[in-house]
């Protein structure tokens, strides 16, 4: 079966349908790169923007490393959420004011995601309407448009793009292509390099299976180069060891049922929801969407009833071999920590040392979503083996029905974006004092130094502090070192017992003491309490 031709407006229709879908799911005025505020409320996605910010603004920051947050031992990019891949593609041009890529990311990432998935099932497309469905089909998984509150987990392209270069024999036996999906998803997240590897890893399986002695060397010192060139990104990019393990591996596990429960009531109008754990709710969300679960269940009464094409019986085959990393996936994805008999156990068990191991993959229900794609891909590609008419029809009824499921959740992620229509930049730090009190200051902090308390506030004050070039010493990060942790330990003592340090501004959070050396010097500012320098 000859793969369609290139169309003259596939790029066209490429844009169309990622500006349609961002328009469904989002929000426009995210993509304006000086508009900030919205960023500022409190979530994973501020801590995004703050930390390229400060990055971008640091007249000493090295590396990945900035100094403006967490300091002095400073931050890297990868454990504020920020995008290094991203923060190295905008420095030559970014202004050192207010900029943000969050917007532009996530726009940028349902390209990449259309071209990768068109990608994908050109060669197994027998008609341009088949193919499109297919791609939307693809483009369509809910988990997708949910991860907009933490935008680098947005990069499903990145799965997508290592189902491509497995999907044909010559290039996943090519370990430059490997080495190109694992560098970028490396530089993106640790989540997306995890679910990326599991695939390498099953094609390493496949090779190594097929090939003779002389073969498989060939093959290993390739893996082995590839593994070299990703530890030393990875090294690169923490920068430094001596982390502190979060010890938190299955606190977002996901639930059996996650793939046909859509979990919120009314979320979808064909399926009912079965409410999860409140702290659960978002990380263990992984519905697929009635369409897709009809297709899903379709595809293999197909497969009995309909002589396949060669290539698309040989994918199926191909496919198969993907199963050693979709069982670990799995395997991870459900492990969730239970409570009983006093005891927080995990459903499957591991040892310490396999626990230290997965540690950085604490959502492990996100570890689902390579599986979800790779049923996706089997069951489109599934329903071409029928005759073109008929795939149509079966691909737009299933389209139809995924769009129509979506529509409640594509309400509720627009009035979430709703925010970024409102351009005030400040709302906990509204006071035009507070530029010269941090001016005034040499450093700022928080007591206790725990930004997650009022996350809001701590995102306005540090990004006043960036502006003013003045270093904040916490910063809420996806993990924290020995040494900042026992620093940050020292300086809480210091302050309750009222040893200050000279030229530091202390934000105090609600209910926090004041020592009696700091009461004289101690203001408030909309409502929020001030030790000043």
């Amino acid at each position: 079966m000859p793969p369609l031709h290139r169309s003259p407006f596939d790029l066209l229709l490429v844009a169309l349908i990622a500006g349609a879908l961002f328009l469904c799911f989002y929000n426009v005025a995210m993509l304006d790169p000086g508009n900030v505020g919205w960023l500022l409320r409190g979530t994973d996605n501020g801590e995004n923007a703050l930390g390229l910010h400060a990055w971008l603004n640091d007249p000493v920051a090295r590396g990945f490393r900035t100094y403006l947050l967490n300091a002095p031992d400073g931050v890297t990019l990868l454990f504020t959420d920020s995008n290094p891949l991203l923060a190295l593609l905008v420095r030559p041009f970014a202004p050192r004011g207010d900029f943000q890529m969050v917007g532009p990311w996530l726009l940028s990432c349902l390209v990449l995601h259309v071209v990768f998935a068109r990608a994908l099932l050109a060669p197994f497309a027998r008609t341009h309407l088949a193919l499109w469905c297919g791609v939307l089909l693809l483009t369509l998984l809910p988990t997708l448009y949910v991860r907009q509150v933490h935008a680098n987990l947005s990069a499903h392209w990145l799965i997508l793009w290592a189902l491509w270069v497995f999907a044909d024999p010559r290039r996943a036996g090519d370990w430059r292509w490997w080495l190109a999906v694992l560098g970028v998803a490396a530089t993106i997240h640790s989540y997306l390099l995890v679910m990326v590897a599991a695939i390498w890893g099953s094609a390493l399986i496949e090779r190594l299976a097929r090939a003779d002695m002389r073969a498989r060397i060939g093959v290993m010192l390739g893996a082995a180069a590839t593994m070299c060139v990703v530890i030393g990104i990875v090294s690169l990019l923490v920068d430094r060891g001596g982390l502190v393990s979060s010890g938190t591996f299955g606190r977002f596990g996901m639930p059996l049922d996650a793939p046909w429960n859509p979990a919120l009531p009314g979320l979808s109008p064909f399926l009912p929801a079965h409410a999860q754990a409140a702290d659960r709710q978002m990380e263990a969300f992984q519905y697929l969407g009635a369409g897709l679960l009809l297709l899903i269940v379709a595809a293999p009464l197909l497969a009995l009833r309909t002589a396949a094409a060669p290539a698309i019986t040989a994918l199926h085959r191909r496919l198969l071999w993907l199963m050693p990393a979709f069982v670990v996936l799995t395997l991870l994805a459900i492990s969730r920590r239970v409570d009983f008999a006093g005891q927080t156990l995990l459903t499957i068990p591991m040892s310490a040392q396999a626990m230290a191991l997965v540690d950085p993959v604490r959502a492990s229900s996100r570890l689902f979503w390579p599986i979800a794609y790779g049923l996706t891909f089997w069951a489109v590609t599934g329903v071409y083996r029928l005759p073109p008419e008929r795939a149509q029809v079966l691909l737009a009824a299933a389209l139809a029905l995924q769009m129509l499921d979506l529509v409640p959740l594509s309400a509720l992620m627009r009035h979430d974006a709703a925010i970024a229509a409102d351009h005030a930049k400040w709302r906990r730090t509204r006071d035009s004092r507070w530029t010269a009190v941090i001016a005034r200051a040499r450093d700022v902090t928080f007591m206790p130094p725990d930004p997650t308390a009022r996350l809001d506030l701590f995102q306005e004050v540090a990004w006043r502090a960036i502006d003013a070039r003045r270093p904040v010493r916490l910063v809420y990060a996806a993990r924290t070192s020995a040494e900042t942790a026992a620093r940050l330990a020292r300086e809480t003592r210091d302050f309750a017992d009222g040893r200050l340090t000279p030229g530091r501004l202390y934000v105090l959070l609600p209910g926090t003491p004041v020592p009696a050396a700091a009461r004289a010097r101690t203001v408030v500012l909309d409502g929020v309490r001030l030790v000043l320098p």
